[in-house]
């Protein structure tokens, strides 16, 4: 795949906590990650909500964008996403159009599904509400209430129209029917959940509809994650990779902790290697070249429109460097 072909990269922030490290820190980092991402021209850069984890700081992801907004230039920054079940629309609105307001033309509102972590963390959340499967219809009020606002009875000054661009995201064909059918853009959660990612990329193109009210590309597009650790040599991009594949293993032992430093084997069971093996089934792990080559061959099997990478280091330096190299090839 020739350079001038190749697919918009962006970059996903769970503000990883690692050991050793506070919640402060990793904070500051995020923000310093966010300054270099620009530098580094990435086009977007998205803050997942999660809870109740001693792994990730990016609960509050809205307050992260926007530091990230007043700390770079061009970077278009949003979520990936919100976990639209934990909030009421009313208060999303608000929240992006705030931070439309401020940014213009630089905040994105990618909207997830899931609860974004275990299901009592879920019920507190929503005030001990179990609910309905009330996604579709949030999306469609969210839809109202950053544009005109005049069927609305109760309305969000502060987001009637700034038209907040809206991504579903999704990690099974439930999420692609979504995007599919309201004519908005997809990301596809494959850098954690990638089993599904053919049936859903070929359903989303199938019953895409351009003509839906709701519609803002006037064609399918596609976002496709994946995870990445570039160094100098493979052998450094393994050793640091084996962080994340920790990080996997303690899901699988639900033992959560903060991110480990590398280590120069990781013990699994055979249970626990198959489930790294399928989660991290999406990743490009070396060189930066080879790590390019990888991402091309995701690319041509899902033409994808854009690529988002996600990145774990114990060493936030390493990280960084990891995102800086990969745009550097790229």
């Amino acid at each position: 795949m020739p350079a001038t072909s190749r697919v918009p990269l962006s970059a996903l922030d769970l503000v990883p906590l690692s050991e050793g490290r506070s919640a402060a820190d990793a904070l500051r980092e995020a923000v310093d990650l966010a300054r270099r991402l620009d530098a580094s021209g990435y086009r977007r850069l998205w803050y997942a909500e999660h809870h109740n984890t001693e792994a990730f700081a990016s609960s509050a992801t809205a307050v992260l964008i926007g530091q990230a907004l007043a700390a770079t230039e061009r970077l278009r920054v949003g979520s990936g996403g919100i976990m639209l079940p934990n909030h009421v629309p009313l208060t999303v609105a608000e929240a992006f159009g705030t931070l439309a307001n401020l940014y213009p033309g630089r905040v994105e509102l990618g909207l997830g599904r899931a609860p974004g972590t275990d299901m009592r963390t879920a019920l507190e959340l929503r005030r001990g509400h179990a609910g309905h499967d009330t996604f579709e219809a949030d999306v469609r009020r969210l839809v109202r209430l950053f544009g005109g606002q005049e069927q609305e009875v109760v309305r969000a000054a502060v987001a009637r129209g700034t038209g907040v661009p809206l991504w579903i995201l999704g990690s099974s064909t439930g999420g692609a029917e979504v995007a599919a059918r309201m004519g908005l853009p997809y990301a596809f959660a494959s850098h954690f959940a990638p089993a599904m990612i053919m049936d859903a990329i070929a359903l989303y193109r199938q019953r895409f509809d351009a003509d839906a009210p709701t519609a803002t590309v006037e064609r399918p597009h596609l976002m496709v994650a994946a995870n990445v650790l570039a160094a100098d040599t493979d052998e450094e991009a393994r050793r640091q990779f084996s962080t994340h594949q920790l990080l996997v293993r303690g899901i699988a032992r639900n033992d959560r902790r903060p991110l480990q430093p590398p280590a120069e084997h990781v013990e699994l069971t055979a249970a626990e290697a198959g489930m790294v093996q399928e989660h991290l089934a999406v990743s490009a792990v070396g060189t930066p070249e080879r790590v390019v080559a990888d991402l091309e061959q995701i690319v041509e099997l899902t033409r994808a429109d854009e690529l988002m990478l996600n990145s774990y280091a114990h060493d936030p330096e390493v990280r960084a460097r990891s995102y800086e190299l990969v745009a550097q090839a790229w």
